[in-house]
C-alpha cells in the first residue's frame, strides 16, 4: 500500500505577497517559487526549509475575490507550530483577530480568519502547550 503525505495546498487569495509575509513570519517558512500560472494569475509557493515539500501555492488573478464564506468550499487549514503565543502575537501585529482559545489533548490551539476570509486553524503540540 502507497504511503504519503499533503504535499501542498492552492489557496486563493488576493494579495499572494500579503499573504506569503504571513506565512512566513508565522510559520519560518520562506518562498519557494514565484511565476505565472498555468492559465492566467500568478502564484508564490512559500515552505518549509527544512523540508522543502511541504508549502502553499498562494495563487491570485482578475477572478478571484476573496469573497469566501467558513465551510464553502473549505472548512479550514491546519498549522502546526512550536511556539503558539508567538504565532498569536504574528496574527495580531499582522492585524488579523485570533478566537477560539482550546486547550485539548492533545494540544492548544487558537483560530483566525486571513484578509480573504480563509479560516486557519494554529495548533502546538509542543509538551508545554499540552500542559
Amino acid at each position: 500500500m502507497p504511503k504519503g503525505q499533503i504535499e501542498h495546498a492552492n489557496l486563493s487569495v488576493t494579495d499572494p505577497e500579503r499573504s506569503a509575509d504571513l506565512f512566513k513570519q508565522l510559520l519560518g517558512w520562506r518562498e519557494r517559487w514565484r511565476g505565472p500560472s498555468q492559465k492566467y494569475g500568478r502564484t508564490i509557493h512559500v515552505g518549509d526549509p527544512e523540508n522543502g515539500q511541504t508549502y502553499l501555492a498562494l495563487y491570485t488573478g482578475d477572478h478571484v475575490t476573496g469573497d469566501y464564506s467558513k465551510g464553502q468550499p473549505l472548512n479550514h487549514v491546519g498549522l502546526m507550530v512550536d511556539d503558539l503565543d508567538a504565532a498569536e502575537k504574528v496574527v495580531v501585529d499582522v492585524g488579523l483577530k485570533p478566537f477560539g482559545h482550546d486547550d485539548y489533548e492533545p494540544g492548544k490551539r487558537f483560530y483566525f480568519f486571513d484578509w480573504d476570509g480563509i479560516e486557519f486553524e494554529v495548533v502546538s503540540y509542543a509538551a508545554e502547550a499540552a500542559s
